[in-house]
């Protein structure tokens, strides 16, 4: 071998030395010259540096931590090795990661431009590769505004002169195979910004792992080799007939369901133990999770995400989420996460401002900030952005056996003007307030994921009366499966607020639901908004001494689970806890001993047995087939009647009575002679109730209301019934 020393260092070289060349692959590593090939390293923090198999040393160029050696043409190997001393006197040996060519194929770079790479998940961010037979860890990341990327993280310092990456172009992309290291090591992008040289450190867009919060580090996660267990599960959901089984779901934020007794998280395996035993006995057939899409701020509950691709590190690793699913499944649970695709967090080592730019969100604060949140909304015309978030969606099904998503805060995507001043917003080409882009993204998720996993379902967190939320694309509609009806929900709270006597006053709110009932596909929620923010617990609503208040939230559990639409209930409802949700601690489990609570959580139990049940509960939720009233306009009682049907000759026939006054020989007409058998009443004595029950009931041949004969019921005050020809 000949050794050469060069005086002059190149322009390059200093570029080089400044970590700001845009292309370092053209400076380092091996090169053709006349004399043969040109072998050039920079390596900061290294002593003295050696080919590992020959040992010839490579000489500094003097004043510098650039290494070069001119070697003959077939003098190395195809991928040589380095024996180097570093400063602190540790000896290393490995590749260099300047030696070897580009590894993401033009085929995922042309996908992901054009949006379309819907398993991006696998190609960017930090995976585990092999490069002629080499192992080590690729990083690929997106940053078209940079002028270089750099991998920092423990194995360089977290310097970003020691590992400056290659650029693929005009995809924006960058990306550089580290031989030798493995699964569990830190890392971080450190991005420049072209015009500014702005130096910014960001964690990685695609991380599928991070450090425990306050720590933002991505941790490099190897394939996953879990061994699942919910074939069955999944067989069964591929031919899930979700329109017309019944849907009974647990709404739940699982740092605050329950803790240990030292306080601290449960993980994700004690979860799969309690939560699913406990979910299981009440009856509930799907838990909905409150984001656990990786986040640093627990006051926010999740909502402002940072990891995209990462379940939180608060409760366990990424596999022990697959036990908690894998476990929910084997119990015929399904899960339904909370997704947030409509805002990101402004914190410095996140998504905003990524390479400098205003890269995921718009420019303009008008169309790219949400002032009340204080975070960024996506750009969802840019094909990138859309692919990064259609990708975390595809993630969370294909990785992680999800049943399905509920997206965060639709309405605030759809408006161009969502809660905005009238300057603070800019109209679309046509001078509307709809956003297109979001229009055209939410079609695009509902397609692809129904598409991809068939039986799963996706829900919308949609507020306003925006039209066909839930009907098909094809059909000019967003193509959700489920809407939550934010106004029933809205006015059966703010109707059970009133203080019976006056409830006659504001009846409406009891039955305009069923004018709009069947235009969408509606779940029922009682969600974690109402019961936070002051706005107090569910109980707390209640008008009355203590006993009402148990009563009137009984009333109002078997009005929803006999109304038509799936039914949500936000974790502490179930037993009716007193006071309002706190994120940083456990729900007030102790109050179950006591025997209204206790028979509150009963109450819950019992409906969800009846739902499942009894299909005129459950069959036609979504159209007007199985719903018709008996009379709705009993004003001055505050009660109301009406049918649930199957559509087969099956019904059943609810009574409500929203007042503290028993009502004697109560008559009601009913379809069918015979008797009827009380399948539940709300005010029974295991619930807490004052047991003004019926039991069983003949009909009498008096036509009533419309229907050929008709029955004599004792209305229980403040009390629901669900009954059924025996």
């Amino acid at each position: 071998m000949k050794k050469k020393s060069v005086e002059m260092v190149d322009s390059d070289s200093i570029k080089i030395i400044e970590a700001k060349h845009h292309d370092p692959f053209s400076v380092l590593g091996r090169h053709p010259c006349e004399e043969g090939v040109t072998v050039k390293f920079y390596l900061p923090y290294v002593e003295n540096l050696a080919f590992a198999d020959s040992g010839v040393t490579i000489p500094r160029i003097p004043g510098t931590d650039l290494f070069q050696y001119l070697a003959k043409a077939d003098e190395l190997p195809k991928h040589y090795q380095l024996i180097w001393t570093d400063k602190d006197g540790n000896n290393h040996i490995g590749y260099d990661p300047y030696d070897f060519d580009v590894q993401l194929p033009e085929f995922d770079r042309h996908l992901f431009a054009e949006g379309k790479h819907w398993h991006v998940y696998k190609k960017l961010g930090a995976h585990p590769h092999t490069a002629d037979g080499i192992d080590g860890v690729l990083f690929t990341v997106w940053a078209p505004n940079a002028g270089r990327v750099s991998v920092v993280g423990d194995f360089n310092r977290w310097d970003g002169r020691c590992n400056p990456m290659r650029n693929l172009g005009s995809s924006g992309l960058w990306e550089l195979f580290m031989p030798g290291l493995a699964a569990g090591c830190l890392y971080k992008f450190e991005v420049m910004n072209r015009q500014s040289q702005e130096i910014l450190v960001k964690t990685d867009p695609f991380g599928q792992q991070f450090e425990l919060r306050p720590s933002t580090s991505s941790i490099v996660v190897a394939d996953s080799t879990y061994a699942w267990q919910d074939d069955a599960w999944l067989q069964a959901r591929t031919h899930h007939d979700w329109l017309h089984e019944p849907m009974s779901i647990y709404e739940v934020h699982l740092g605050s369901w329950r803790r240990n007794p030292q306080g601290d998280f449960l993980t994700y395996r004690e979860l799969a133990s309690e939560l699913v035993a406990y979910v299981k006995a009440l009856g509930f057939t799907h838990i909905e999770l409150m984001p656990v899409t990786e986040h640093p701020l627990d006051a926010s509950w999740g909502y402002q995400t940072t990891g995209y691709f990462a379940p939180t590190s608060r409760f366990g690793s990424p596999d022990d989420f697959r036990f908690f699913i894998d476990t929910c499944h084997q119990h015929n649970i399904g899960v339904i996460l909370d997704w947030v695709p409509a805002h990101f967090p402004k914190d410095a080592f996140g998504l905003a401002r990524f390479d400098g730019s205003a890269l995921f969100e718009h420019e303009d604060p008008r169309k790219g900030e949400h002032r009340d949140w204080g975070t960024l909304i996506y750009n969802y015309g840019r094909n990138e952005v859309r692919n990064f978030l259609l990708s975390s969606a595809i993630f969370w099904m294909q990785e992680f056996h999800l049943d399905g998503l509920r997206v965060d805060a639709v309405a605030s995507m759809l408006y161009l003007d969502y809660s905005r001043e009238k300057d603070d917003w800019i109209p679309n080409r046509y001078g509307g307030n709809e956003n297109l882009e979001a229009i055209d993204f939410f079609r695009e998720l509902n397609t692809v994921t129904h598409e991809q996993f068939p039986g799963t379902v996706m829900m919308a967190e949609e507020s306003t009366a925006w039209p066909q939320v839930t009907r098909p694309t094809w059909l000019g509609g967003l193509g959700f499966s489920m809407k939550w009806n934010m106004g029933w929900m809205h006015d059966m709270l703010s109707y059970m607020q009133e203080n019976p006597i006056h409830r006659r006053y504001h009846h409406d709110k009891l039955t305009f639901g069923m004018l709009y009932a069947f235009t969408e596909n509606f779940a029922l929620p009682f969600s974690h908004d109402e019961v936070v923010h002051g706005k107090g617990s569910l109980l707390s609503k209640m008008p009355g001494d203590e006993w009402q208040r148990f009563a009137n939230l009984r009333l109002l559990y078997t009005f929803m689970f006999t109304y038509p639409g799936k039914k949500l209930l936000f974790m502490g409802c179930e037993f009716g806890q007193g006071t309002q949700w706190n994120f940083n601690q456990a729900l007030d489990w102790y109050v179950v001993d006591y025997p209204l609570h206790r028979g509150m959580q009963v109450l819950v139990k019992d409906l969800n047995h009846l739902y499942q049940n009894y299909p005129p509960l459950y069959k036609h939720e979504f159209d007007y087939q199985g719903f018709e009233w008996i009379d709705c306009r009993d004003v001055e009682q505050s009660v109301i009647s009406y049918r649930r049907k199957d559509g087969e000759g099956n019904e059943m026939v609810i009574v409500l009575n929203f007042t503290p006054v028993v009502r004697q020989n109560y008559r009601i007409g009913v379809p069918q002679a015979g008797c009827y058998q009380e399948l539940l009443n709300s005010d029974g004595n295991n619930y807490g109730g004052s047991d003004v029950v019926n039991g069983e009931v003949w009909t009498n041949e008096i036509p009533w209301m419309g229907l050929p004969c008709s029955i004599n019921l004792h209305l229980p005050p403040l009390g629901g019934m669900v009954l059924k020809l025996k």
